[in-house]
């Protein structure tokens, strides 16, 4: 009967755990093998998986509003009219180049007069309007002067003289400027055609206000009491003690240096109010009055100077107290309509300012 050989033996024959360590070593080559394979095989698998990833297309990118661009635009024009029509008006003999760089056409003018003869002062813009997609009408406001003494005016009889030529006399002038993209994304300007003269722009109608009548502010009132005491802090003291004046959770900054040394309130028109018994009390906490005060501040030189404030009250604890400095006096709603300055045109609207 063949013997079996003793554990040590199978150790000896190759034979350890079961396994044979011939088996083992094959098992460990194969599995090295199958690593490196995945290794390799890594970037061709990604890629793969990448062009597996259904193609899906980009967000396109938010665009600028054209309201933007035309605002931009009518700033620039603006601001080139406003030098061009102060380059015109000190014009004369010789400044044809000066007047070329806004207008190229100007190079072949042959001026008159002596440069420098006028001058035009406190230039501003009073009137924009775009007439087309890339070309803007700018209606400039100059105070025309001369740099020699006004002749004064013949008062013999028949002799007339003209208000329109009298010099420090506000004139109008109209500019075309075309608009077209220069170096940089910035916008280039140029002038379409010389300054016309034109007439003053239509002067709006006054919208009516929520207010009475202006009456005379009495001090036993205690809405004088209140706006008084504001503005005497506010105007006079460079806004020392003025929080005891506001409402909680009013921050106001006073100008600085103060520039008045007395205010007296002259007159108050109320909201809503008409007139009637003079109001000596305060309503209940929280009430709100809207009001316009007329008052003449005395300047450090002596001189008083007439102000105009719009104000809201509210009531508080028995006494008024100052919830706002309004921007502008409060007006009535207005009928849907037409605005006061007429139509628009048809690239769009006119902004007009009348000084």
């Amino acid at each position: 009967m063949p013997a079996f050989p003793e554990p040590a033996a199978v150790q000896e024959a190759g034979w350890a755990g079961g396994w044979s360590t011939g088996a083992q070593a094959n098992s460990t080559a194969l599995l090295r093998w199958l690593v490196w394979g995945l290794i390799a095989l890594g970037p061709l698998l990604g890629a793969l998986a990448y062009l597996s990833v259904p193609t899906t297309s980009a967000a396109p990118a938010p665009r600028t509003a054209p309201s933007a661009a035309a605002a931009s635009g009518g700033q620039g024009a603006a601001g080139f009219a406003t030098l061009f029509v102060a380059t015109y008006l000190s014009a004369g003999r010789g400044d044809e180049p000066k007047l070329a760089v806004y207008y190229p056409p100007a190079s072949n003018l042959q001026l008159d007069g002596v440069s420098g003869q006028h001058r035009g002062e406190q230039l501003t813009v009073v009137r924009l309007r775009q007439s087309d997609a890339s070309v803007w009408s700018v209606t400039v406001a100059a105070r025309v002067t001369s740099a020699t003494p006004a002749i004064t005016p013949s008062t013999q009889p028949g002799a007339s003289s003209s208000p329109a030529a009298a010099t420090g006399a506000v004139r109008y002038f109209q500019v075309p400027v075309a608009t077209a993209p220069g170096a940089g994304g910035a916008t280039a300007y140029t002038a379409l055609a010389l300054p016309a003269e034109v007439a003053a722009p239509e002067r709006a109608k006054t919208p009516e206000l929520v207010y009475g009548a202006m009456r005379p502010a009495l001090p036993s009132d205690p809405r004088t009491q209140a706006v008084t005491s504001f503005l005497s802090a506010y105007l006079t003291k460079a806004g020392a003690e003025l929080d005891r004046y506001l409402a909680p959770g009013t921050r106001l900054a006073a100008p600085a240096p103060a520039p008045y040394s007395g205010v007296a309130v002259d007159q108050l028109a109320v909201e809503g109010e008409s007139g009637g018994e003079p109001v000596v009390s305060v309503p209940g906490d929280g009430t709100a009055l809207r009001l316009l005060v007329s008052l003449r501040a005395t300047g450090q030189d002596g001189v008083r100077l007439p102000l105009t404030y719009a104000l809201t009250l509210k009531a508080r604890a028995g006494r008024w107290e100052i919830a706002s400095l309004d921007g502008a006096p409060a007006i009535t709603a207005l009928p849907p309509g037409p605005s006061a300055s007429g139509a628009a045109g048809p690239a769009g609207p006119a902004t007009t300012f009348t000084p």
